[in-house]
Order: structure tokens, then C-alpha cells, then sequence
């Protein structure tokens, strides 16, 4: 489900939120690490049972409409192109989704819940994505999931009471909200008609992902003073407290993954490094994170201590 920027990242908050707290404890920062990886994809598997929800929602609000002491032709005739939706069936009627969120007890369940589909259905009623979609007279397959993509861009994934919720819910979904809506989005616009609906796996099979995160979160700990002492050497024309912290934390992970993940060429390491500082740090950083990792690489590498596996991986 995550690649492997948006695992550094993950690290990052993480080794963030331990710095902040002055507490490094290497177990406790591995723990927190995972927790917050699950609670991750909870939060993507809520984003998918959205839209059985809104369905639910739409139920309801036809049979009010029904039952009124005085129906409209409308109200008894309403219009179904919403609950009849093809692919909110196949989210339905998924063993694979059924079963993690039994599993992670994921769920809409409770009256408090409902009432956040039931106002949000009644926002809905009045976007102009339910207007247009709803009068079109388009049908199949690929028209339905066309519908439910951007209903859930434009109503339902910028709802302010789903936003209030998980905000509620877990603090750290607020930095998590983003990605793992376009996770959500990506699921959606994959799945195919006649096919069972597919869900994203927290990790890819057969790939290093969890290690990945695991070792870069711990080593950072471990090799702590070790990379401020280089940080120091390399930059000494300043101040370290007057450098910022997160240009500090970027450089520490990326000392560290230039060491310790044989397998990441070196330019890669380097680069994502300087894309993350871009959007968590100041404007300048990304220079700087640059200037410095490629003067720590050369001194890596002159002590031995940067090994890759594979040609090229030592190329600037």
C-alpha cells in the first residue's frame, strides 16, 4: 500500500515526535512505529466502508420520502442509479474487506456513526456531482465506479464531519488523511467489472517494506550521536542549534540509510531525502539536505562504511 517515500515519512513523524519528547528508547519508538502503521490502514479501510454508508443513508432517506403523509410521484418513484451502483455491490459483497475489518473491527457501526452518513447524505443531495450523475441517464459498469471515484473526491473524503471524526478518532490521522484517501481513490478506480473487489495489502508480498522501516527507525536511534558528530564535522561553518530541527532529523535518516540499506542506491537515498525536506521543512532546505549528504556520502565512503549490493548502487 505505501512505497517507500511515504514509509520514510512515516519514520519521520515518528522520530519527530521522539526527539520532541527527549525520550529515544529504541523499543518504545519501534512499537509506536508499528501502531501507527495499523492505524494507517484502519483508516483506509474506514475511507472504502464509506460508501456502503452513504448507500445506507440514501436508503433511508427514500423510505422517509416514501412514508411522508403526503408523497410526491417522486418520492414514491425515486431514483435508484445510487443504490443500485455496481461497484458499491462488489465493495459489499467483498469477502477480503468483510473479513479485515471484522478482524481490525473497522466499522460504521453506532448510532453516533450513522449520524455522520445521515447529514452527510443531505450534503450530498445537494452537490453538483450527485446532481450530474444522477440525471445523466449513463449506465454499466464503468459509468457506476466513474460516479462513486468522484462522489468520494468532492463530497465524501471532504466531508467536514468524516474529517472531524477521525480527528477525534486518532490525532495522527490528520498527517495520515491525504495519502491514504488517494489509497482509497487508487482501489477504486482498479476495480473491474465481474471481478471480486480487491483491497490494497498494508505491505506488499514478498518485498522488505516492514524491515525497511523498521531498521531505518531503529539504526537513526542507535547511531544517533554518532551521525550529529558527522553533522557537526560537515557543517561547520554553523551553529547545530541554529540549524532546523527537521533538517537535522532528514540528515540523521539519511546518513543512516546510506549505511544500512545495501540494497538503495545512493541517489535514490539522496534525492527522497531532499523531495521529503521540500514539504517538511523551510524553504531552503532542500539545498542544504542536498549539500550535506553528498558530503557525508564522500566521507562514508572513504571510511568503509557505505556497502551496497548490486552494480551501480555507489554511483553519484
Amino acid at each position: 500500500m505505501l512505497n517507500r517515500r511515504q514509509l520514510r515519512i512515516k519514520v519521520l513523524q515518528i522520530l519527530y515526535a521522539l526527539y520532541q519528547s527527549g525520550d529515544l528508547d529504541q523499543a518504545k519508538g519501534v512499537e509506536q512505529l508499528k501502531k501507527s502503521v495499523e492505524l494507517m490502514y484502519d483508516l483506509y479501510l474506514y475511507l472504502l466502508l464509506t460508501l456502503p454508508e452513504v448507500k445506507r443513508a440514501a436508503e433511508s432517506k427514500i423510505e422517509e420520502r416514501k412514508n411522508k403523509y403526503l408523497p410526491t410521484p417522486e418520492d414514491l418513484n425515486p431514483n435508484l442509479k445510487l443504490i443500485q451502483n455496481a461497484l458499491i455491490a462488489q465493495i459489499e459483497e467483498s469477502v477480503e474487506l468483510r473479513r479485515l475489518s471484522e478482524n481490525r473491527k473497522v466499522n460504521w457501526v453506532g448510532a453516533e456513526k450513522q449520524e455522520i452518513f445521515r447529514k452527510m447524505f443531505l450534503q450530498i443531495l445537494e452537490s453538483e456531482t450527485y446532481f450530474t450523475f444522477m440525471k445523466n441517464d449513463l449506465e454499466g459498469f464503468e459509468e457506476d465506479k466513474k460516479f462513486m471515484v468522484q462522489l468520494f473526491k468532492n463530497d465524501i473524503a471532504n466531508s467536514d464531519y468524516l474529517q472531524h471524526f477521525f480527528e477525534e478518532e486518532h490525532i495522527i490521522w490528520q498527517d495520515d488523511i491525504d495519502l491514504c484517501c488517494s489509497m482509497a481513490i487508487k482501489t477504486l478506480k482498479a476495480a473491474k467489472e465481474n471481478e471480486n473487489f480487491r483491497v490494497l495489502p498494508l505491505y506488499k508480498e514478498d518485498d522488505d517494506e516492514k524491515e525497511f522501516i523498521l531498521t531505518l527507525l531503529s539504526k537513526t536511534l542507535l547511531k544517533d550521536k554518532e551521525n550529529e558528530q558527522l553533522i557537526d564535522d560537515l557543517t561547520k561553518n554553523w551553529e547545530l542549534d541554529r540549524i532546523a530541527k527537521m533538517d537535522i532529523l532528514l540528515l540523521k535518516m539519511g546518513i543512516t540509510e546510506l549505511q544500512v540499506c545495501p540494497s538503495i542506491p545512493t541517489k535514490v537515498t539522496i534525492n527522497e531525502y531532499i523531495e521529503i525536506s521540500k514539504f517538511y521543512s523551510t524553504p531552503k532546505s532542500n539545498l542544504f539536505v542536498n549539500g550535506i549528504l553528498d558530503k557525508a556520502l564522500e566521507r562514508l565512503k572513504a571510511d568503509g562504511k557505505v556497502v551496497k549490493i548490486g552494480r551501480g548502487l555507489l554511483n553519484d
